[in-house]
């Protein structure tokens, strides 16, 4: 793992992590240096809003790089700064409280917290892991997945399969909403359609033909909407890589590029769905 996601959340707090410009604050690394050698490393020099005429704190400019990026064709690179930046906070002594270095305790809580929410485990010493979705609660499992989605909607492949399982993205989330909903024993998983089938069920979505109202014009709409979703999940379920999640792309290797980003981005809108449904469902009850 060389990149992090990036988000208003880790953007603030990783801003807030550099910052050194308050009062009775004693200067530190990463200086202005490191940082233009990190925005110069990932080709973010257009966004950054220092200059020598008007210079700006450490804070703003990794703010300003990180928040222009966001949801642009330079995430990507904006996600690879962030990683660096934090390990380069760490190799500096910034998590080592008798450094001179150290960026303080509050400033490590909102990281940690942060990127918990993102789906990652910010240690101590600040080595970044991937939190293992089943050593998570219930609600922090929703934060991950909805973070997986997001990126599943920009078609990045990284979120096909969720990390520290052998499942992909539907199958995690699915899974997920039969827990939620009726305590769901996943030793009971037979086959991919029929546990697709259970949670659009649990959520009130069509996965039966036979089901749909066609008396009620906007109603079999929906349900026909519905129904092709359905198909569509267990269609792009055929393109698994059943090699193994270990061995790079998540689909088969005859699937191209462009099949594998249409098939990643409709996961994500899957997903999503799913995701939205239970949380309506529980905002009711």
């Amino acid at each position: 793992m060389k990149k992090i996601i990036i988000n208003d959340e880790i953007i603030m707090a990783l801003s807030s992590a550099v910052d050194d410009s308050g009062m009775n604050i004693t200067r530190r690394d990463p200086s202005h240096s490191q940082i233009d050698s990190l925005i110069e490393r990932f080709g973010l020099e257009t966004l950054d809003p220092s200059n020598k005429s008007k210079p700006v704190g450490k804070r703003k400019r990794v703010y300003s790089v990180l928040s222009a990026a966001l949801d642009t064709s330079m995430e990507v690179s904006a996600e690879h700064f962030a990683y660096s930046l934090i390990n380069e906070i760490r190799g500096l002594g910034g998590f080592r409280e008798s450094s001179p270095n150290y960026i303080g305790n509050e400033a490590i809580l909102n990281l940690k917290e942060a990127l918990k929410n993102a789906g990652y485990v910010l240690s101590s010493t600040g080595v970044i892991t991937v939190s293992l979705l089943d050593n998570l609660n219930e609600l922090e499992k929703e934060e991950v997945l909805n973070g997986y989605v997001k990126r599943a909607k920009k078609g990045y492949e990284d979120a096909a399969l969720v990390v520290g399982t052998s499942k992909d993205l539907l199958e995690a989330t699915a899974i997920h909403v039969l827990v939620k909903k009726f305590n769901y024993d996943e030793d009971y998983y037979r086959n991919f359609p029929t546990l697709l089938g259970q949670a659009f069920m649990a959520v009130g979505l069509c996965c039966d033909k036979k089901e749909i109202n066609n008396e009620n014009k906007s109603v079999s709409a929906r349900m026909k909407v519905e129904y092709s979703l359905y198909k569509l999940g267990c269609s792009i379920n055929l393109y698994r890589n059943k090699v193994g999640v270990g061995h790079g792309r998540p689909f088969r290797p005859e699937i191209s590029e462009e099949d594998s980003k249409v098939a990643i981005e409709s996961m994500g809108m899957i997903a999503e769905l799913l995701l939205s449904r239970l949380k309506q469902n529980k905002d009711i009850v």
